[in-house]
């Protein structure tokens, strides 16, 4: 990412035309050196935040085409907003400058879809903490249409996909409801925060939710 990618629009476009290289099968592997990792070794200058789901198919500098130094990235499966989460994006605000965070989701999400079946008839609990966790993408279930009975409860599974971009865009709302540092610098216009829903099968990252000028 150039030095000069500074606004968020630029950041963006930068990030965009990482992912058309690496949709196309076309990556330049941009700062992956020995020369670049000396550079770095006492200072980082990241123009972005990523914070997305631990899926092993979401590593962000690859599908970005981005290199050491460029994404100061927090993932967690599901990509579900914990104090951790905020107090590092903020750090990447408020320290390091970054001017643009994505909130990465996809399809085929096992946090998702381990959601959606907790809320099943008969549905076995959840075991040690991967309750707590999934728990936090359950409100998204209730705004996707689906099959239920007189309590509400489901009888039916609701679409996967939908379930998925609802919480996407749930978790945009939860980071910018938490964090006053966050929301001051978008609206101060030196920072924009994207949600994004990366498509595993093609490899594209196609935003869904903007906050901010990009």
């Amino acid at each position: 990412m150039s030095t000069d990618a500074t606004t968020p629009e630029r950041v963006w476009a930068t990030m965009q035309r990482g992912n058309e290289r690496f949709i196309a099968g076309e990556p330049k592997h941009p700062r992956q050196d020995v020369e670049t990792r000396a550079e770095l070794a006492h200072l980082q200058t990241p123009r972005a935040a990523l914070f997305g789901c631990s899926d092993s198919r979401l590593a962000a500098e690859i599908i970005f085409d981005l290199g050491l130094g460029d994404l100061f990235v927090v993932r967690n499966a599901g990509q579900v907003i914990s104090d951790s989460v905020i107090g590092s994006l903020e750090y990447a605000v408020e320290v390091l400058g970054v001017a643009l965070i994505v909130v990465l989701g996809h399809d085929e999400c096992g946090a998702v879809r381990a959601a959606i079946d907790s809320q099943l008839p008969d549905a076995a609990p959840l075991p040690g903490h991967i309750r707590s966790l999934v728990e936090q993408i359950i409100p998204a279930i209730a705004k996707v249409p689906a099959e239920r009975d007189e309590s509400g409860a489901l009888l039916s599974s609701p679409d996967a996909g939908e379930v998925g971009r609802t919480h996407l865009r749930d978790t945009v709302g939860q980071l910018l409801q938490s964090s006053e540092i966050i929301t001051a610098a978008v609206a101060d216009g030196r920072l924009a925060v994207v949600g994004a829903n990366y498509r595993l099968a093609e490899g594209r990252a196609v935003a869904d939710v903007v906050i901010g000028e990009i």
